[in-house]
């Protein structure tokens, strides 16, 4: 169900980058070519951004494109990458992932029950809406951690 609910998220992102391009080309043609420009196109790109970055995290986490130190992670057996993964997941992905998941929720809440909108003239309404990607984010990553933690348990224990 995990793997399914990242593949359907990976759709979901490689969609929304296809827009942000189409999206871009469309507000510089406009502003450079016409001198017309849109301060909520604008920030239709930086929300488009925040979806591919903050539903892009588990599926990195999940197909092991994210950034460590491969100097020296990749001369390690597997027996100890295993358990350095265990390290991490349990001490840093996991915490990190449910206090992101508790502080985003209260601040979505807040967002929401304010009616948060741009202060820019003729910025976007309902930001709750982005905000609310931070704690869905955390949540699909929590998942994965909890996934490849114990794919890394099982892998160190039979190593």
């Amino acid at each position: 169900m995990i793997d399914y609910m990242i593949k359907v998220t990976s759709y979901v992102t490689a969609l929304i980058l296809a827009l942000l391009v189409v999206l871009i080309v469309y507000d510089a043609t406009s502003r450079y070519l016409f001198s017309e420009g849109s301060t909520a196109l604008q920030e239709l790109e930086w929300h488009f951004f925040d979806v591919i970055i903050l539903l892009s995290i588990s599926y990195a986490l999940k197909y092991d494109a994210h950034v460590r130190v491969d100097v020296f992670y990749e001369k390690l057996s597997a027996k100890t990458k295993a358990f350095v993964n265990i390290i991490a997941g349990l001490f840093f992905i996991l915490p990190l992932s449910f206090l992101i998941i508790y502080v985003g929720v209260g601040f979505v809440e807040l967002s929401f029950a304010q009616s948060e909108a741009s202060s820019d003239p003729g910025g976007l309404k309902y930001r709750w809406l982005v905000k609310s990607l931070m704690p869905l984010a955390f949540v699909l990553l929590a998942l994965v951690a909890f996934k490849e933690l114990t794919n890394d348990v099982k892998n160190w224990i039979s190593s």
